[in-house]
């Protein structure tokens, strides 16, 4: 997500994404909420993730760079125990209101993928969540993992190419960072915190059947700052040609569903 352009429009996401907030059992069983915590949530979207465990814990903040979603959270989600706010989460160690060693729990669903995309501020943020929590404090995440929609990404960065796009220029345009378990595990530990839990698991994942939604819907929204790589009077013509791509792999013979291969990157690890 991105503080200089906001791609995310909560209409867009519903019909295209809206499984997002849905497939979150096992995240919220490491998350265990309790009635007295005090939780961070990076990234919170529209915040109908965070929604699901707020009547359960004390107070919630849910920071997220869109400030549309933000919005929405605002609007649909006023509870006393809730605080929504406009924080770009790249430069998260910025933010001394939160960076304050205060959080029982720090949790991320669905969105560090796109928080950790540049590779400079990586650590950062890290080092952030860390410096957030109380020693003892638990961060509970899940993102995008190693081998994340690689059908996807090949369409895309193929489709850029034909339209004349330098290779280079295409894989640049990648808005993800997607990590292996090693990876991911060796930065955490690397900062002080002991993981506890750690796994990756391939996970396909059905895509909406909405209007504006599937496919398309899905390209669109997610793989926007593909698209603006090229001019806005091909873009359109892009998305179709991805889609005939992709069709053929991704729909499913039996009753024309598609799915993504979606890798999910999950763990807790814990301030000490």
């Amino acid at each position: 997500m991105s503080s200089t352009k906001d791609q995310w429009s909560v209409a867009a996401y519903s019909a295209s994404a809206s499984f997002v907030p849905k497939l979150t059992q096992k995240l919220l069983s490491y998350l265990a909420p309790q009635p007295t915590d005090k939780i961070l949530d990076v990234g919170c979207g529209d915040g109908k993730f965070t929604a699901s465990f707020l009547p359960v814990v004390g107070s919630v903040l849910g920071i997220d760079a869109s400030p549309a979603m933000i919005e929405s959270a605002k609007k649909d989600y006023n509870d006393p125990k809730a605080e929504w706010r406009v924080v770009d989460c790249r430069y998260l160690d910025k933010e001394g209101t939160i960076v304050n060693g205060s959080w029982d729990k720090v949790i991320s669903n669905a969105a560090l993928h796109w928080i950790l995309r540049d590779s400079p501020t990586r650590m950062n943020t890290f080092r952030a969540i860390h410096d957030s929590l109380k020693p003892g404090g638990a961060f509970v995440f899940e993102m995008g993992g190693h081998g994340n929609v690689p059908e996807v990404m090949t369409a895309l960065i193929y489709t850029l190419v034909q339209h004349g796009v330098p290779a280079e220029k295409a894989k640049a345009a990648n808005p993800w960072f997607f990590p292996s378990e090693a990876w991911m595990r060796d930065a955490l530990e690397s900062i002080g915190f002991q993981v506890d839990e750690m796994e990756i698991e391939y996970r396909p994942t059905k895509l909406t059947s909405e209007a504006n939604g599937g496919l398309a819907g899905w390209i669109k929204l997610m793989g926007a700052s593909f698209l603006d790589v090229l001019p806005e009077e091909k873009q359109d013509v892009a998305v179709r040609q991805i889609c005939e791509i992709l069709e053929p792999v991704v729909t499913r013979e039996e009753d024309g569903s598609q799915w993504l291969g979606y890798v999910r990157l999950r763990g807790i690890a814990t301030k000490i």
